[in-house]
């Protein structure tokens, strides 16, 4: 039987990588943006929302690294699952869980195994899918 191999966890510089191209990624698109990155662990490493982002978008971006990371998937993919026809219908509520099943959040690995999340939230969901995503892309 083979050994696992370690893998390195996601540092402060990881972190503050994933948090500038996110923003760079939102502000040329002109959105304002709140980023949020969380270690395989659930824990803050890095925030930041932008001057004129809406209050609101920190709590969002929060969440939707948090149920990126708890379920391992990209918001986005989660969000039919959660519709009133959707297998994990009750889940938001059957839950007493900060999760947000809205695009924007998505999780990071480092050789296949899962390290932390990101989550955006300020523009649409797209657009914060797209700047999560470009951020994470940045880590390869």
């Amino acid at each position: 039987m083979s050994t696992p191999t370690a893998v390195a966890p996601l540092t402060i510089d990881d972190a503050e990588t994933l948090v500038s191209a996110a923003r760079r990624a939102a502000e040329a698109a002109g959105v304002t943006v709140s980023v949020t990155v969380l270690d395989a662990g659930g824990h803050l490493l890095a925030f930041r929302r932008d001057d004129r982002a809406v209050l609101i978008s920190g709590e969002t971006s929060t969440r939707k690294a948090y149920t990126a990371l708890q379920l391992n998937a990209p918001t986005a993919d989660l969000v039919d699952l959660v519709k009133p026809d959707g297998p994990f219908h009750t889940l938001p509520t059957a839950l007493d869980q900060p999760l947000l099943f809205i695009a924007g959040g998505v999780p990071v690995h480092r050789d296949g195994r899962l390290i932390g999340a990101v989550g955006v939230g300020g523009g649409a969901p797209e657009q914060d899918h797209g700047f999560a995503t470009e951020a994470v892309s940045t880590l390869a």
